[in-house]
């Protein structure tokens, strides 16, 4: 190994280090002597090196038989080590050996040298390689990087810490010639490919292992800290993580963007084009899970100590692919060239079980359960660094991927059943492959039941372990855990906790109960029945048999405390209860019940939803337990949904402010509101807005091979496909556009103002009633897109594959967003944050955050319609007596008569809208079209379309997930931020 490859100074306990000459660039011709350059520095005279300001130093060099032995002490520094190595590089010498040494804040080193032809150096350079080595040492006042700070770990020896610090006491540089080595270094020694020939994909990953070194070197720094510091931790459990792409993020996280590009130009590479290479990870699917990552970016962000927790999707939920106007669902295939981001922990597994029975077993007289599972398989962690923005921390996402307890059967290979051999391969990566598995047959729902033990199990043992290291008291636990369930998918880890506390840690019920109560807190993020989770008890007691046990243990418990509260009123209680038993006899598991009764806390993610849950959805509990119930409406990072997707904004911001400082405390965005009127903003504001217009629209036209004019208003739905969310609303008001403009005299039409009307989103694999949604949108715009006679006043696009990324283009050029779910519907939804905060203007009904947005930036820049959550439910009683009106009726006999074709397919979308409408679309349509024609007319007057944007952004502050978490932490987890020091100065 050549002594530069020594990476930072260092001093400590003896180390024995290698060495093996520079790769040359042409065939090696030896050389006795010094390079020349060096011996002329080497002469230069003492006085410059007290100059330079060096620290007192002792240089003593000796000749033995076959190499040249050179010691040096004095005062340690950060990074001494590495100009040490550096100057025997550039004088010519190779260390064949050294020792490491020193204490107290001096070092000693010892060098054996020699020249790159074997040899000793000749008698007559001692002196100069004794006076380049006082220069050079002299000279280096500090590092010309960061310098790491000095931490303590246990179990190690004093010594031992002192070298593996020295050895990196500073971090990777970030000048562009470093990034370059870096970048190529990964090429050859990563890749193993040519550093003279590399394509963009391997250019994009020797960049993105580059970066990650990068993060490595905080995420280590950050996790050694927070051990040594040991605070309560927060752990953040979550079926989905929709992360997005991370390079960009990385970089603009670690503030190094500028240097990268310029860095990867002069390599003769765009880091634009790389940055497509890129495929957005696969581990979820819409708000929830996009949410959760914005979460621990904000977690990074305040320096709390917290991880996430969830599953490593080999396939993700799926691509979404159009053929004819339907959704075909294929697999995604994001782990085909592998994930430069993620750190495989071959080292961290744990058996997670299935099946099999309980058995009783008496040890001292205490009566012990042990599971006896019926089939077992490995939990495996991989570790993706989650960097904090104008910090160093860096937080950590474990997600874990499902490996068989034995990798091959070769009993029954040898017998001749090769496919039992692999049988236990396939069953068991299963678990780890798909989001959210179709659950329509029993095996779907199985396996969904399995994914959530899976992850649940693996995260808990790893907590428990991470606590037990350092903990032997069971009274600290709640001092230290907390955790935090996203929805109702984490709730097994309540019986989970219970079982490995009693059954593994031997602690009684009455301690253990304390301890989940005290440790578990609950976000729930629907009001919609259907989506709280129920389990059928049968399926719980074959899959999970202990942990049956265990929910009815603390049902039993929990009704009996409400009957000593209640009496005999069975009816009441039974609305109590976790097991709840239908009409047909069948026995299901509630797990929401579940969660709100073992959680210590729960929470809605906006103030109409926590207000439904407490008055509605979870009632019964509200009334019992009131304290428990709080609302923290949900947030965005502002980092990668304004200041990292929108420079030119973020820019003209920074301007306007006079600093960056909002980009971390968006109250300050409430200062635009002062600019909102004046002439030469505005101006400045419309060029922003339309250079990330064009900027979306080119990349409609590259996923749909589309022509759209640029200067139509983009208006832009685009969400998971759902009834409740209303594209059907959205559709029939395109229908109803379009059928205005065909009747319209040719004169009028030149009065239209142009939109592009785009839908996008996913709908789940079994919801047969989302998929003709997304037919009929993909019918509505072959019809509408080919008609010469409406031209470019209209134009209807279904945006294919939906997902972060395509996000990250399209909402900062979006003109008006559509939020249009029934009211009380929507627990909250985000994309409406995102989009406000880009200046595009709200259309939508009081539903879920939009109130909370109406409040912000005011409800006169937002076009509101639509009746209110507390009429909602007489509406619905009203419905069948509900005459609709006859531009209604009429846009909907236009899709049943088939003039959009398919209209034997569509009837079930009709029919579901024309007599049982529970989401009332009739009721709501005229006021949405009225609403609709204001949309145009205020687009009209430009001024006031500009000015409405501007106020849109100015208040969207609140609405940071940086707001969110500080919530979170202040009122339920109570932990502390652990802020990462620079150095030991």
């Amino acid at each position: 190994m050549r002594a530069v490859a020594l990476p930072t100074g260092g001093r400590c306990a003896s180390r024995q280090l290698g060495q093996r000459p520079a790769r040359p660039q042409a065939p090696r011709i030896a050389r006795a002597a010094l390079r020349p350059r060096a011996i002329a520095e080497a002469e230069k005279p003492a006085a410059a090196a007290a100059a330079a300001g060096g620290a007192p130093l002792s240089i003593d060099i000796t000749q033995e038989d076959n190499n040249t032995c050179i010691v040096v002490q004095g005062v340690s520094r950060p990074g001494l080590l590495s100009s040490l190595t550096s100057t025997f590089t550039d004088l010519g010498l190779d260390v064949v050996r050294a020792e490491i040494g020193g204490k107290g804040g001096n070092f000693h080193d010892t060098f054996w040298v020699t020249t790159a032809d074997g040899r000793k150096v000749n008698d007559a350079d001692v002196a100069s390689v004794k006076n380049a080595i006082e220069v050079s040492l002299a000279a280096f006042a500090k590092p010309a990087t960061a310098v790491r700070p000095k931490l303590t770990v246990q179990g190690i020896s004093e010594d031992r810490q002192e070298l593996l610090h020295t050895l990196m006491d500073t971090y990777v540089k970030n000048d562009v010639l470093s990034i370059q080595q870096s970048i190529v270094n990964h090429v050859e020694y990563t890749l193993a490919r040519s550093r003279y020939m590399f394509d963009d994909l391997e250019a994009y990953m020797a960049t993105a292992y580059s970066v990650r070194d990068r993060l490595i070197e905080e995420w280590n720094d950050t996790q050694t800290f927070i051990k040594e510091v040991d605070p309560k931790r927060v752990y953040y459990l979550s079926m989905e993580f929709l992360m997005g792409r991370s390079l960009l993020n990385a970089l603009n996280n670690l503030d190094v963007l500028d240097q990268y590009k310029e860095a990867l130009t002069e390599l003769g590479y765009k880091l634009e084009t790389l940055v497509e290479k890129e495929r957005d990870a696969a581990l979820g699917n819409g708000g929830l899970g996009r949410l959760a990552a914005c979460f621990l970016d904000s977690l990074a962000t305040l320096n709390l100590p917290a991880w996430g927790y969830g599953i490593r999707y080999q396939y993700g939920m799926f691509r979404q692919v159009l053929v004819d106007g339907f959704q075909h669902e294929q697999p995604d295939y994001w782990l085909n060239f592998g994930n430069p981001w993620e750190l495989e922990r071959l080292n961290v597994g744990y058996p997670i079980s299935f099946y099999g029975h309980v058995s009783v077993h008496d040890e001292g007289g205490r009566q012990v359960f042990r599971w006896n599972p019926g089939e077992t398989v490995t939990a495996v962690a991989y570790d993706n660094p989650i960097p904090g923005f104008g910090t160093n921390n860096t937080i950590n996402l474990r997600l874990w991927a499902a490996k068989p307890d034995r990798e091959f059967d070769l009993q029954a290979f040898n017998t001749g059943d090769y496919v039992q051999a692999i049988l236990s391969k396939q069953r068991a990566e299963t678990l780890s492959s798909v989001l959210y598995p179709d659950d329509r047959t029993y095996e779907g729902k199985e396996l969904r039941l399995k994914q959530q033990h899976f992850f649940v199990s693996a995260t808990v043992q790893d907590v428990v372990r991470r606590f037990r290291e350092k903990h032997s008291d069971w009274e600290e636990f709640p001092q230290k855990v907390a955790f935090q369930l996203n929805d109702t998918h984490p709730t097994l880890l309540v019986p989970e906790l219970m079982r490995i506390l009693m059954d593994q840690e031997r602690l009684g019920w009455t301690k253990a109960w304390e301890l989940v109560q005290n440790t578990c807190n609950f976000t729930n993020h629907t009001v919609l029945p259907e989506a709280l989770e129920k389990w059928p008890v049968a399926m719980m007691e074959k899959l999970l048999p202990r942990h049956m046990q265990i929910i009815y243990d603390i049902n039993w418990r929990f009704l009996q405390q409400m009957r000593q509260r209640f009496g005999d009123d069975w009816a009441r209680i039974a609305k109590l209860s976790i097991i709840e038993e239908t009409a047909s006899g069948e026995k299901t598991v509630r797990m929401a019940y579940l969660a709100v009764i073992a959680s210590a806390h729960v929470n809605g993610v906006a103030k109409i939803h926590s207000d439904i849950l407490k008055h509605d959805v979870f009632g019964p509990f509200y009334d019992i337990f009131p304290e428990k119930f709080q609302n923290k409406t949900n947030g965005v990072t502002p980092r990668r949904w304004l200041a990292f997707c929108n420079p030119p904004l973020r820019q003209l911001i920074t301007e306007t402010l006079g600093n960056e400082r909002w980009i971390n405390d968006t109250e300050q965005l409430k200062e635009l509101r002062s600019h909102a009127d004046d002439a030469a903003f505005q101006q400045r504001w419309q060029e922003v807005k339309q250079q990330a217009k064009v900027k979306s629209i080119e990349l409609i036209e590259r996923l749909t091979g589309l022509q759209l004019p640029k200067n139509a208003m983009l208006d832009v739905q685009v969400k998971r496909i759902h009834e409740y969310k209303r594209q059907l609303l959205n559709v029939l008001g395109i229908i109803y556009r379009y059928d205005r403009i065909k009747r319209m005299p040719a004169g009028e039409r030149r009065n239209v103002v142009p939109r592009i009307c785009v839908i996008g989103g996913k709908a789940a694999p079994g919801y047969e009633m989302a998929k003709r949604i997304i037919k009929l949108v993909s019918a509505v715009a072959d019809k509408v897109n080919n008609d010469p006679e409406v031209g470019d006043l209209l134009k209807v696009v279904f945006v294919p594959d939906y997902n972060v990324s395509v996000a990250e283009t399209i909402i900062p050029g979006t003109e008006l967003s559509q939020h249009i779910s029934t009211a009380g519907t929507e627990a909250s939804g985000t994309g409406n944050m995102k989009f406000a905060m880009n200046g595009a203007l709200i259309i939508g009904t009081m539903d879920g955050a939009n109130i909370e947005i109406a409040e912000e930036i005011g409800q006169d820049n937002m076009f509101i319609f639509g009746a209110l959550a507390d009429r909602v439910p007489q509406l619905r009683k009203e419905r069948a007596e509900y005459k609709p009106d006859d531009r209604f009726l009429h846009v909907v006999n236009m899709i049943r008569t088939g003039q959009f074709g398919w209209a034997d397919y569509f009837h079930p979308l009709v029919d579901s809208i024309t007599y049982s409408d529970y989401y009332l679309l009739a009721n709501d349509f005229v006021d949405y079209i009225d609403t609709q024609d204001r949309v145009d007319a205020v687009y009209r007057d430009q001024a006031k379309w500009t000015r409405m944007s501007i106020m849109s952004t100015a208040g969207s502050g609140f609405f940071s997930s940086d707001r969110t978490i500080a919530e979170y932490n202040r009122d339920i987890w109570k932990s502390e931020a652990c802020v990462v020091p620079t150095s030991n100065e």
